[in-house]
Formats: C-alpha cells, sequence, structure tokens
C-alpha cells in the first residue's frame, strides 16, 4: 500500500486590522501554492463579524487557507482611549492567546512552525509548549526592523538628544533616522507602557528561528548588510534575516471581483497616467480643517483625481469604523466644502471609505498617489510604477516617507505634515502639480526611479530571484524542523 506523505501544516497570526492581514494573508498563500503547506491562519479581532466582511474583497485566499477568526477580544474594562495604538494592539493580542493556544491544540497534524506578526511575539511561549519553530513575520521594512531590534539597547542620552534636541538617531550600520522622520514612539516620551512594549517587542524578537521581512535585496541593501553583520546590527541579534517580498494582495480578474467598482469603471474613461488616487489606508483619518485644505487644494490643481474618503476625526490620525455623514443636494458629503462634488465633476470622483486599491493601482489612468505611506500602499504603488506624494499620520510611516523621498527618490513630501498641523490648499495644489505635470523636473526623475524598483521588485520575487530563494529556504526549514541556527546549537 502506497504511503502518501503528509504535508507540511504551518500556523500564521494575524493581528488586528486588515492593513496587517493582508501581508499575513498574502505570505500564506506563497507557502501554499509554492511549496503545497497546509496553512491555518488565526486572525484576532475585536468584532470578527466586521473583519470577516472583508475577506469578499479578497476571494483568491478563502479556498487555499484555512482562515480562523478567533472569538473576539473584550477591551470594555480597559481605558483604551488614551493609550498608543502600539499598546493597544499589544494588549488585545495578549488577551487573545488562551484562544490561540485552544486552537493551535486542535490542529491535527500540529503545525511545524508558527509564524506571527510584530505584535504577537507573546504567542512563542505556546509556539514552545507544542514544539514548534517560531518565525517573525515583519510586515513593513527592513529600516524599522533595524530600530525594533536596537530600541532595547540604544543609550539612554541618543535617546534624550532625539527626543528633545532633535538629532538624528543613529542605528548601527544603517541610514540615520531623521526627528522629521521619526518613529511615533518618541511624540510620547513619558509613556511608560508604550517604550516597554516596543522594547520587549525588540526582545522577543531576538530569539525567534528566523525573520522574514516584506522587503527585498536591492531595495535596502545597506540596511540588510546591517541586520546580518556581527560587528554592526548583528551585535543584538544573531537571528537569521529573509527578505520575501514584495507582498502584496494580487490584482484581481474583472471576472473574480465580488463587485465591480464605479472607481474601475469611471477610470477606464480617463487618458492614461493623468489621475492622482488619493487615500490613507484602511485607518487613516483627518481633521475637518484638513480635509477642507485637502479638497480646495485638489480643486486648484486643476488635475484629474480619485479620492477615498472617509469622515473627519479630531483626537486621532488613525480609526476604523465611523458612523456615515449626511450629504449635500450635489451628493457632496458634509465635511466638504460646499458643491466640492458638483465644481470637480468633470475631473474627480470622490468614493465614501473604501475603493480596491490594489486594481486602481494597477489601472494605466493612474498617474500617482497621494499616500499616508502604510507599507502595504507604498509596496502596491511600487509594485505597479505608480510614484507618491507622502502624508505620514502615525505609526512607522513618518520612517516610511523618509525612505521614499530621501533613499529611494520615488517620491515627493509635503513639509508641512505633522502633528496638530494643517497643511494648506496651496502648498497641496503646488505638491500635485509637481508630481502630476509630465514637464515637471521633480515628476520625471521620480517615475524614472519608481519605474526601476518595480522592474527589481518583479525579479527579486521571480524564480531565482532573492525574495524568491528566501521564502525556499524558510520552507526547508518548516519542512525538516531544523534551522541554521538549531543545527549549530544541536552539532547537526
Amino acid at each position: 500500500m502506497e504511503v502518501v506523505p503528509t504535508k507540511t501544516h504551518i500556523a500564521l497570526l494575524a493581528s488586528p486590522g486588515i492593513g496587517h492581514l493582508i501581508p499575513v494573508l498574502e505570505l500564506g498563500r506563497r507557502f501554499a501554492v509554492q511549496h503545497h503547506f497546509l496553512v491555518t491562519i488565526f486572525v484576532v479581532t475585536t468584532d470578527a463579524s466586521a473583519a470577516q466582511s472583508q475577506l469578499p474583497h479578497y476571494s483568491s485566499y478563502r479556498d487555499l487557507l484555512n482562515i480562523v477568526f478567533l472569538p473576539p477580544v473584550d477591551v470594555s474594562d480597559l481605558a483604551t482611549g488614551s493609550m498608543a495604538i502600539l499598546s493597544q494592539l499589544v494588549l488585545l493580542m495578549r488577551r487573545a492567546m488562551p484562544h490561540i493556544r485552544a486552537e493551535i491544540a486542535k490542529l491535527k497534524p500540529c503545525p511545524s512552525a508558527l509564524i506571527v506578526d510584530l505584535f504577537g511575539t507573546e504567542a512563542f511561549e505556546i509556539a514552545n509548549d507544542f514544539s514548534m519553530l517560531k518565525y517573525m513575520f515583519h510586515t513593513t521594512n527592513a529600516w524599522f526592523l533595524a530600530l525594533t531590534l536596537y530600541y532595547p539597547h540604544h543609550n539612554e542620552t541618543d535617546k534624550h538628544d532625539h527626543v528633545y534636541l532633535h538629532k538624528p538617531l543613529n542605528i548601527p550600520g544603517c541610514t540615520p533616522l531623521e526627528y522629521e522622520g521619526t518613529f511615533d514612539l518618541d511624540t510620547r516620551p513619558d509613556d511608560r507602557v508604550l517604550h516597554e512594549d516596543y522594547a520587549k517587542m525588540g526582545l522577543d524578537m531576538a530569539k525567534v528561528d528566523g525573520i522574514l521581512v516584506n522587503t527585498w535585496e536591492g531595495l535596502e541593501p545597506r540596511t540588510l548588510k546591517a541586520l546580518r553583520d556581527p560587528n554592526l546590527m548583528g551585535r543584538f541579534s544573531s537571528v537569521p534575516v529573509h527578505p520575501v517580498g514584495p507582498l502584496i494582495r494580487p490584482v484581481q480578474p474583472v471576472e473574480n471581483l465580488v463587485c465591480r467598482s464605479k472607481v474601475l469603471d469611471w477610470l477606464d474613461s480617463q487618458p492614461a497616467g493623468s489621475v492622482l488616487y488619493v487615500s490613507f489606508g484602511s485607518g487613516g483619518t483627518l481633521s475637518a480643517n484638513q480635509l477642507t485644505e485637502l479638497a480646495w487644494g485638489l480643486e486648484l490643481s486643476g488635475q484629474r483625481f480619485v479620492w477615498v474618503v472617509r469622515p473627519p476625526v479630531e483626537s486621532t490620525a488613525f480609526g476604523s469604523y465611523f458612523r456615515q455623514k449626511e450629504r449635500t443636494e450635489d451628493g457632496t458629503p458634509d465635511y466638504l466644502p460646499d458643491g466640492f462634488v458638483s465644481r470637480t465633476r468633470e475631473v474627480g470622483l470622490v468614493v465614501e471609505m473604501w475603493a480596491p486599491q490594489t486594481e486602481v493601482l494597477a489601472h494605466e489612468s493612474v498617474g500617482a498617489f497621494l499616500s499616508h505611506c502604510g507599507w502595504n500602499s507604498t509596496l502596491e504603488s511600487v509594485v505597479n510604477g505608480v510614484p507618491m506624494i507622502c502624508w505620514p499620520l502615525y505609526a512607522e510611516q513618518g520612517m516610511n516617507a523618509a525612505m521614499l523621498s530621501g533613499h529611494l527618490g520615488i517620491a515627493t513630501r509635503l513639509k508641512e505634515v505633522g502633528p496638530g498641523t494643517v497643511v494648506g490648499r496651496e502648498e497641496i495644489e503646488k505638491m500635485i502639480r509637481r508630481l502630476m505635470e509630465k514637464d515637471e523636473e521633480p515628476g520625471k526623475l521620480v517615475r524614472a526611479n519608481v519605474l526601476e524598483l518595480e522592474r527589481q521588485a518583479e525579479a527579486a520575487l521571480a524564480k531565482g530571484g532573492s525574495s524568491h530563494g528566501s521564502l525556499e529556504r524558510v520552507a526547508k526549514e518548516c519542512k525538516t524542523g531544523l534551522t541554521g541556527l538549531r543545527e549549530r546549537a544541536y552539532g547537526a
């Protein structure tokens, strides 16, 4: 009787939020398609039904992966309103650990490896109990990974000079972090819980079997070299680093879309490269004053645009669920200037709450992207050769913006963006024209740079490419249960 080999089974853990779920789903899909693994993905959420409602937009994953939405985490007993988003996510994940343990115990066969994102490092204790390999999936770039690993070790003088004197923060072997691009952790220097949570993440990550990063060798060669150098970042972590990106949701064929968005129909009628796409991600929000200035900036620029807009929120730059507001007679949401939709009807399209971003950025009519610089959005833009205007809001987005505009030259940046500031309409108009008008030199340069990175990204993922090879190495470890670290430890 022929014995059928048992497929390798791995588990992945996604933190709350569609921005965390998408790269985890795509990593799982790669393991399932390229290596024929059984893949279970655990999703932590405060509202499982809301998270599941997003899945129809990502239908390509449902038949390939076992997606388990864990029971919603209840934090109603805690005053989370004043907590930093990082600490909120750490707390949510901590309270989900009993559910994760119970679900892993049910899986047959038991997964050989557990892969978690940045906020799930406390699950490594569970992985140890089930004798699973432990991997961290860093869903953003290697520069932020280096900062996270270095953070528990950098001295108080350097930290003080960065936070209070606004001096650059030196990360061994990496490009220094200027204060203008600082991680928003440093805007809350007195938040002890926040700093302890972040430091613990860095320490936990240094104890895993490997770190997968959603980047590629050609995008961040200096940082990746520093992470591997025992005299630089390797002093703080000897864990192998595996660049496996860019991992983004694939563009869906029209026939597979749950509903063909009016955005795509509108884009079909626009000239190639003529449209500015404006979106601040699945959770990004602006104040009422800033929405007004952005609306006027778009109108004054005279450029074609698609704007995914959300109601204003005054107290925070991040948010996920908002009530619908009223509309004026011409269909303009009441938080935008009166008559805005009527005045821009010939050149613009306002879309409330959501648009199929991957498909929009892949459309030939889109010529640029005004973005919050979340890493998913950044990679989607690069993979489609679309230059950006950076408008960072929170988390590591300031670092991303610094990389895109300064290190890589594939974006321009609004200099006035910052906590509590309102960017004026004239500055917005000027920045849009600089990038969108074909005879402007800044636009020419960033378009050339992003097209070169698009080519590199495609090569990294192709068979024989650097990211393809990294994923193969991790897959082999998951199959054998033996990593390079364990071989050295056991003398194998």
